[in-house]
């Protein structure tokens, strides 16, 4: 007999936009008994301006609130994520710092929730949040549901970061070729062109066509900067 899981994931194989994919989200956490289902992702280039998404399905006039007073800055939830790959439970003591976001989820009927945190070697971080208005979330219901939980937050950022990556983060989906990535390596060694082709033994022109692809292929507007991307998307 197939499980859970089993059972979901050819559907959500076969899904090909992030959109699509979110509503099969919302249909599993209502599966698992949750009113509400949430999916932010955080894109970590450029260093300077840290893109995020988010996708729900919570009540409309929650979502203008949530935007319009830029909580998200400021929700301890994402702070955790950002932090740690440990899942959280929303509490009073998590949201004190913040009692005018929490008493304002409250009257749109977010009571109850759980999150869970991922991210992966291209740098992305993204969290699925689980969340409804009426019956807390018990030790007993945890035991039962963990499983299926982590699963579906698993799942949920390989199929969000899938459709998303090549739209948001280009340079995640290059291919360098091992010679660029050894020269690359160099590189961030603080190596020059020239030291470069003395420990590769080939020349300082044929080091600097493999710089330059590189260069392209990551966007980068020079060396610094391509070993930077190189780093964060899980390259080097």
């Amino acid at each position: 007999m197939k499980t859970w899981q089993e059972n979901h994931l050819q559907a959500l194989h076969a899904v090909q936009s992030e959109q699509h994919f979110f509503q099969t989200l919302v249909a599993l956490s209502k599966e698992l008994g949750f009113d509400y289902c949430a999916y932010g992702l955080r894109v970590s280039l450029p260093l300077t301006n840290q893109k995020t998404l988010t996708f729900n399905n919570y009540p409309t006039a929650w979502q203008t609130q949530y935007q319009a007073k830029n909580y998200l800055a400021i929700d301890p939830t994402v702070q955790h994520a950002t932090r740690s790959l440990l899942p959280i439970i929303w509490t009073d003591e998590l949201f004190s710092p913040v009692r005018e976001l929490w008493e304002e989820a409250h009257t749109h009927g977010l009571r109850f929730g759980w999150a869970q945190s991922t991210r992966d070697f291209n740098g992305l971080v993204g969290m699925l949040t689980l969340a409804r208005s009426n019956e807390p979330i018990t030790e007993a219901e945890l035991d039962a549901k963990i499983f299926k939980m982590t699963w579906l937050a698993q799942v949920a950022h390989l199929g969000m970061s899938g459709c998303l990556l090549p739209k948001l983060l280009p340079e995640g989906t290059a291919k360098l070729s091992d010679r660029e990535i050894e020269v690359l390596r160099w590189t961030a060694d603080g190596k020059t062109s020239k030291d470069i082709a003395s420990i590769l033994n080939i020349s300082a022109r044929t080091v600097n066509f493999h710089i330059n692809s590189v260069l392209d292929k990551l966007n980068a507007a020079n060396k610094t900067s391509a070993v930077i991307k190189a780093v964060m998307i899980g390259v080097l």
